[in-house]
């Protein structure tokens, strides 16, 4: 039986802290994930690996009695092994515990589950830490797991809509690949979800075991950035442009909003340029209440001209003489 050098499965050094074990740990385990590598072997070996490090590193308990183990390992390979699997003499160490807190590994029974029947853990793990079980008795002796009824694994998906989609509300048929099968999914998202929310889909997830109900699949909502409306909470912001006789004058002028319908704002006479307007009930709406709505606020945008005809210069120049001697405030 060979010593297991838990450090550098996960690519830490001995000093490393629980935060940088963890940080290796997910990155491996993302990398050598069986959903992200179908069918290869190899990434499959490395994964149980990765788990049974990181099972026993980020366990403080377990972490404790391993670096013990490590340092006195050549004597425990002079000594032999007591009856139970656990090394014999001054230096026989209780060695189990509960798993510590944190980002945690997958059990032997999941790790079974997802492999088989094949032992997912090395002689060198359950001779130290899994209570010393031979071989042999641990390859029929947790196969009576897998007939126990589990609930399936709740899994998470991120999906990106549109403002508009999450204004009306939309459908979405997604193509999701679960337990080594790919299926489609009709999901509705329901109008007024913000970005970051979690969409529920029941029963979606990973099917369960021995009969039981499958896991939940949660759709985590991503918001596209919109060209021309600016979401905060349930209110949306835009900007209309006018020009500078409306500006001066007053009037009307259009502003569309997210639902797709145009509003006729008024402008009164000498409105200042960024000056803000409010359309009450024209923002998002609110998810499961779709009567209750946020505002619209309209930013104006005065429009200079970028050219004059000589009969504009000519009321321009008329305008001037008209405003000489008149105090302005920069107010």
């Amino acid at each position: 039986m060979d010593f297991k050098d838990y450090y550098s499965t996960l690519g830490v050094a001995k000093t490393a802290t629980p935060k940088e074990l963890k940080q290796a740990y997910r990155k491996l385990a993302r990398k050598h994930h069986p959903d992200v590598n179908p069918g290869d072997k190899s990434a499959e070996a490395r994964f149980k690996e990765i788990n049974e490090a990181y099972e026993v590193l980020g366990d403080p308990a377990k972490r404790k009695k391993y670096d013990e183990l490590g340092a006195n390992w050549r004597m425990y390979e002079h000594a032999g092994a007591a009856p139970g699997g656990q090394p014999s003499g001054a230096w026989n160490i209780p060695f189990g515990g509960a798993p510590g807190g944190g980002f945690r590994t997958m059990t032997e029974e999941e790790m079974r589950e997802m492999f088989g029947d094949a032992d997912p853990f090395s002689d060198f793990f359950h001779t130290f830490f899994g209570g010393g079980m031979a071989a042999e008795d641990r390859g029929a002796g947790s196969r009576g797991g897998r007939g126990r009824a589990r609930k399936g694994r709740d899994v998470e998906h991120e999906l990106e809509l549109g403002l508009e989609d999450a204004y009306h509300g939309t459908m979405r048929r997604l193509s999701i690949a679960l337990d080594g099968h790919a299926r489609t999914v009709d999901v509705r998202i329901p109008a007024g979800v913000v970005d970051g929310s979690r969409v529920r889909v029941a029963g979606e997830g990973e099917h369960g075991i021995g009969g039981a109900q499958s896991g939940d699949l949660y759709l985590r909502i991503r918001l596209a950035p919109h060209p021309k409306f600016e979401r905060k909470g349930s209110d949306l912001y835009t900007h209309v442009a006018i020009p500078l006789t409306l500006a001066v004058l007053g009037g009307e002028a259009e502003v569309a909003t997210i639902g797709g319908k145009s509003l006729r704002l008024k402008i009164p006479p000498t409105t200042q340029n960024a000056q803000v307007f409010r359309l009450k009930g024209h923002g998002m709406p609110a998810v499961g209440k779709p009567a209750e709505r946020g505002d619209l606020y309209a930013t104006v945008d005065v429009q200079l001209p970028r050219q004059v005809t000589p009969e504009q210069r000519a009321h321009f120049e008329a305008l001037q003489k008209l405003e000489k001697g008149t105090k302005h405030s920069a107010a």
